[in-house]
C-alpha cells in the first residue's frame, strides 16, 4: 500500500512519516486519518517540533498485535534501511519477507561482523 491510497478508516496500519527536519517517524494506528490530524496539529510530541510531516509510507496489518510487530521491526532498521524500503515500496519491487528484519550474515562471520577463522 502507498501514501494516499485508500484503507478503511479503522483497520490496523503502520506508517512512516517524514518530518520536516528530515527525520522518520515510525508508528502503528487503526484510524489513520486521526492519527495524521494529530500529527498535524502539533499533539504528537515527537513530531510537534518538527512539523510539517509527510506520510512516507503505509502497511496495512491484520490486527493491533501485527502492527505493533511491524512497528517493533521497522524501528529496529538503520535509518538508511528504511530509506531504502520506503523507495523500493514505492517503485513496486520486491521486499524481502515482512520476518526478515535483518539481513543474514555469512556463516565466516561473528556476531560483530568481524571474519572468524573457520576450521
Amino acid at each position: 500500500m502507498h501514501p494516499g491510497d485508500d484503507m478503511p478508516a479503522r483497520s490496523w496500519a503502520v506508517y512512516l512519516l517524514r518530518c520536516a527536519d528530515g527525520s522518520l517517524y515510525c508508528g502503528a494506528t487503526n484510524d489513520m486519518d486521526r492519527r495524521l490530524a494529530a500529527h498535524g496539529r502539533g499533539r504528537v510530541k515527537y513530531t510537534r517540533g518538527r512539523l510539517p510531516v509527510e506520510l512516507a509510507h503505509v502497511e496495512p496489518a491484520a490486527d493491533k498485535g501485527e502492527a505493533l510487530r511491524r512497528e517493533a521491526a521497522w524501528k529496529r532498521l538503520p535509518r538508511k534501511e528504511k530509506l531504502r524500503r520506503i523507495a523500493c515500496a514505492g517503485s513496486q519491487l520486491e521486499l524481502p519477507a515482512k520476518d526478515e528484519t535483518k539481513p543474514s550474515l555469512p556463516s565466516s562471520l561473528g556476531t560483530r561482523g568481524r571474519a572468524r577463522r573457520v576450521r
